[in-house]
């Protein structure tokens, strides 16, 4: 009884949830004391309230952790290099939401001087949207591999959304990037438009024909569109969670997002998404991200 100081009586309520013990917990009182079979009761039930409460917490916690590995496990762990592009990208999980989210990137090499670049959003936060963006991805490198024009793949993956029988829909950007020539050819399916910083530092929002999201009309035709790519040109994509706020007009969004790469012309690439992400709220700040965010950065430079 040292142990417990000026203790007279104790309380031992074994915890059990679905007839296992998973704890107990201890009441001490500073006064001897018999317990009525009324009080023994209730101690009973309320052992048995948070014998519940920790249950649904541990739950909660490997629910969370479970999330966070099968988004892990959809994402590529490495991205292919390609002499002249420099790739950084990053993956910030919703902080407010529990279940897996639905947005993805991808860097396929074509061949040592082209690359496609994709980023993109399923909607929703559930396991059939994550499923759904591993099938995208597939869809992607498929087509890819095919060398057909970004407009034409997206056009490729939309009717598989509409194969599929789906009720979700996706936004995506896929970039098609020739090292060689020094150009990108881009197309849009209802995602938030890129980001060009140029060699001299300057940015431009690359307001491209949006297209529909994937999943909505199966005959939906994209658009591509040719940029100009030089060495040391930085192309910023993204998906909403880095720029939607409530209260928030998007296209200011976007362009206080296109200031901020501005900026950071001098900062190591590696360096940017840290950056750019803290723009959107850390765990414990008032602007914390309530949506996933990716963010997929590519920046050329001389080819040898």
């Amino acid at each position: 009884m040292e142990r417990y100081g000026d203790v007279a009586a104790l309380a031992y309520l074994p915890l059990t949830v679905s007839g296992r013990t998973i704890g107990c917990c201890v009441l001490g009182y500073d006064r001897q004391r018999p317990f009525a079979p009324e009080e023994r009761a209730e101690l009973t039930s309320l052992a048995g309230v948070v014998a519940q409460a920790l249950e649904r917490a541990r739950l909660y916690d490997a629910n969370a952790r479970a999330a966070r590995d099968l988004q892990a496990g959809l994402l590529p762990r490495t991205l292919p290099r390609l002499d002249g592009l420099r790739v950084e990208a990053h993956y910030q999980p919703a902080l407010t939401v529990l279940d897996v989210g639905g947005d993805f990137y991808d860097v396929i090499r074509l061949d040592e001087s082209t690359a496609a670049a994709v980023i993109g959003d399923v909607q929703g936060h559930s396991v059939p949207a994550a499923a759904l963006m591993g099938q995208l991805r597939t869809a992607l490198h498929s087509h890819a591999q095919g060398g057909a024009s970004p407009h034409v793949v997206l056009a490729h993956v939309n009717r598989l959304l509409d194969d599929l029988d789906t009720d979700l829909f996706a936004s995506c950007v896929y970039a098609h990037i020739d090292l060689r020539h020094r150009h990108a050819r881009l197309a849009l399916a209802g995602h938030p438009p890129p980001i060009l910083r140029h060699p001299d530092g300057r940015t431009t929002v690359l307001r491209l024909p949006p297209g529909l999201l994937l999943g909505v009309e199966p005959d939906a035709r994209f658009h591509t569109t040719e940029i100009a790519l030089p060495p040391g040109s930085l192309l910023a994509l993204y998906t909403d969670g880095l720029v939607e706020r409530p209260g928030i007009d998007l296209d200011k969004a976007v362009g206080d997002l296109a200031e901020r790469i501005a900026e950071a012309a001098s900062d190591p690439l590696h360096l940017l998404p840290t950056r750019l992400l803290r723009s959107a709220g850390g765990p414990h700040e008032p602007g914390a991200n309530s949506d996933d965010i990716a963010l997929l950065l590519l920046q050329t430079e001389e080819h040898r």
